[in-house]
């Protein structure tokens, strides 16, 4: 059952929120014409909040499922989580996910733009007490379903990214990383945890979850922390080490910013053919239904990504004063944009043998989906084919179905992994599935 946290003031709003909901806002681009190497960028549109078009949670009937591309199969490898978010394969094949949900966060709950993001975010199944934990499951017989499930870890502060690395453990918390030891094919881990590095969090924690990869050499580890802000403003100065990805030695715990003006960076992966550092981030809001389109990115050493200041390269945000003009003049084109508000989260080359060879080196995307664009977009897990390290050609649908005829949102896509079979597991917060998607058997 679902826990959901209702504060008083919610009900307050409500009249607001069915006024903004009936907003005549809405798309104006042909369908598909904001994602690509090249997207159409439409004029903005200024409004006093966002667009609302709010998909209630609903869940998932039994005997549902969503729906996979020609030539696939969907399963549930696991059912009946906690929100869960986020997914990490060991090397012995077991699948840990991250059973969490945002802190408490007084200062961002706050206001009316904050009860308003409160009310939708309870509206979409988002505001369920933290778990904070991170789960194990075993899939002993290789049928493609868990068969057992252990606690991991626990009386966790909002964990999310998870990492291996040289017998040692790394878990994202909302507001540092911590190191435990890990002993291979164990269930469960009692050591307590040691922090490696402090993290952005506090009472104002706008995007809380924080993602981690480890560098290729076991080295460093890589930290994604998003804005506290949709454009600043909350004040430049509460936003020093966010909209960026931190690179953190693990031996020393020293940290720098590795690059920014990424505004929610959160997918982290290793594109295979190239080596680059690849990230799927999300994109500001209330511009309109068809700005700013979020995007999967490589990721240069030192890299400025425009925000708060400009979008998709240097587009000016007239929002945002002052300017940084110099700044700005540094600021990077992504490499592919993922349509407007679609909330790309999860990211994940494919490097098995399972699926057809056309898959090889592409990238797997969870979209979260929209939550302020008229119609919704997103709410499906998508693949983009790679040639050469590079996106080549038009996204695919993969795994669809996640909104119902009535516009009711039976599960959302976060995080996406390969396990070590080579299937697909998508983790689905709202339905609180793992989703598991193979080739059908000819």
């Amino acid at each position: 059952m679902v826990k959901v946290r209702r504060p008083g003031h919610f009900r307050l709003i409500l009249p607001l929120c069915v006024a903004l909901m009936g907003c005549s806002e809405t798309s104006k681009l042909p369908e598909g014409a904001d994602y690509g190497a090249h997207p159409e960028l439409a004029a903005p549109v200024r409004t006093p909040l966002p667009t609302i078009n709010v998909a209630p949670a609903i869940g998932w009937q039994s005997g549902e499922t969503p729906v996979a591309a020609e030539g696939l199969t969907v399963r549930a490898f696991a059912a009946g989580l906690d929100h869960p978010r986020w997914l990490y394969v060991l090397p012995n094949g077991d699948v840990l996910v991250a059973e969490t949900n945002a802190p408490d966060r007084p200062q961002d709950e706050s206001g009316l733009q904050g009860r308003v993001a409160g009310w939708m975010m309870q509206r979409a199944g988002a505001v369920t007490a933290s778990a904070n934990r991170i789960t194990l499951l075993r899939d002993a017989d290789g049928d493609g379903v868990a068969e057992t499930r252990t606690v991991f870890l626990s009386g966790l502060n909002s964990p999310f990214g998870m990492a291996l690395a040289a017998g040692h453990f790394y878990v994202a918390n909302t507001d540092a990383v911590l190191e435990f030891p890990y002993t291979s094919g164990g269930t469960g881990i009692s050591a307590p945890g040691r922090k490696i590095a402090d993290l952005p969090g506090g009472s104002l924690n706008h995007h809380w979850t924080k993602n981690l990869l480890i560098s290729p050499d076991g080295g460093n580890l890589y930290a994604t922390v998003g804005s506290n802000s949709n454009i600043g403003e909350n004040g430049i100065e509460r936003e020093k080490n966010r909209a960026a990805i931190l690179e953190i030695d693990i031996s020393s715990g020293a940290q720098r910013v590795f690059a920014s003006g990424l505004r929610n960076p959160v997918g982290l992966a290793w594109q295979p053919h190239s080596g680059a550092l690849w990230t799927a981030v999300n994109e500001r809001d209330m511009l309109g239904s068809d700005l700013v389109p979020d995007f999967m990115t490589s990721v240069k050493e030192g890299g400025f990504y425009g925000w708060p200041y400009s979008y998709y390269g240097q587009n000016i945000d007239e929002r945002v004063t002052p300017q940084q003009p110099g700044l700005v003049a540094s600021a990077i084109k992504p490499d592919y944009a993922l349509g407007a508000h679609t909330a790309s989260l999860g990211l994940a080359f494919y490097t098995a043998n399972l699926f057809p060879a056309r898959y090889s080196g592409g990238a797997f995307v969870g979209q979260h989906g929209s939550w302020n664009r008229k119609p919704p977009s997103g709410y499906k897990v998508i693949f983009i084919p790679f040639t050469d390290g590079r996106p080549a050609g038009r996204p695919q649908d993969v795994l669809t179905g996640f909104l119902n005829s009535q516009g009711e949102a039976r599960g959302r896509p976060v995080g996406v992994a390969i396990d070590h079979a080579g299937a697909l597991l998508v983790a689905d917060d709202v339905g609180n599935m793992i989703w598991r998607v193979t080739p059908k058997r000819q």
